[in-house]
């Protein structure tokens, strides 16, 4: 499901919502009523228009990857969020240049993104070319939502920012050439954002921005060489289901 407020036919204009499942073919009706009722009644605003696309997806071509490991950082401002998301960037091993040019992107963004900027951890260029779109992590869901949903609520992590971001997360780290991912949400009664990575895994930190700001934005840090293309294929378009 995507939705926006503003633009024509859904391009342009501000971004409300985004999301997706992938269910048994029982839960699709239940499930398509959820994701509508998020678009029209989404902290962002009321979207004027929503898309959502359904397609059959063959369990039998998806990768399976394990969810990574959780842990949590208490930050009681934005200032001392950042920094510390700095600092674990710094240990995975990303450059200072890096680390630097994602913040300086994502703090300059007037508006979210839909997607990820690309940055090489070393150099701290930008690889993609896909502008105020970036590239889109898509096609994933955990293998079993019961399960999922058990270990969120015993590490007090209940919510869909939570859930989503994790099966997001885990699905990056997985990719050839991945090194590390840092984010904060765009909605704005969200202030919690994360740093993640292959080596570490999934770190959240409780204050990543002020409140009511409507800004948030992500990176994905990878080390060269890797095909590019490919790269951004497995993230667009490769099913991944993330098991507990």
């Amino acid at each position: 499901m995507r939705s926006s407020l503003g633009g024509k036919n859904g391009v342009g204009g501000k971004h409300i919502s985004g999301a997706e499942r992938i269910v048994k073919s029982c839960d699709v009706e239940k499930t398509v009523a959820s994701l509508l009722k998020r678009a029209r009644n989404h902290e962002r605003g009321k979207a004027d228009f929503i898309n959502i696309k359904i397609q059959e997806v063959n369990e039998n071509e998806a990768v399976r990857v394990p969810l990574l490991k959780i842990t949590s950082k208490k930050t009681s401002s934005k200032s001392e969020g950042r920094a510390f998301a700095k600092s674990e960037l710094l240990r995975i091993g990303v450059s200072e240049t890096a680390v630097k040019n994602a913040f300086e992107a994502l703090e300059s963004l007037s508006d979210s993104m839909r997607g990820a900027i690309v940055l090489d951890a070393d150099s701290g260029e930008r690889l993609d070319s896909f502008g105020m779109r970036g590239v889109r992590c898509s096609n994933m869901d955990v293998a079993d939502k019961d399960e999922y949903e058990k270990k969120l609520s015993e590490l007090n992590m209940a919510g869909e920012h939570a859930r989503e971001a994790l099966v997001l997360a885990s699905k990056v780290a997985h990719a050839k050439g991945a090194v590390a991912e840092l984010c904060w949400s765009d909605d704005p009664n969200y202030v919690t954002g994360y740093v993640a990575s292959p080596k570490f895994g999934y770190t959240r930190i409780s204050v990543m921005k002020d409140l009511g700001d409507y800004v948030g934005g992500r990176v994905f840090f990878v080390r060269l060489p890797i095909d590019l293309d490919s790269y951004i294929d497995y993230l667009q378009n490769q099913v991944v289901l993330v098991e507990v």
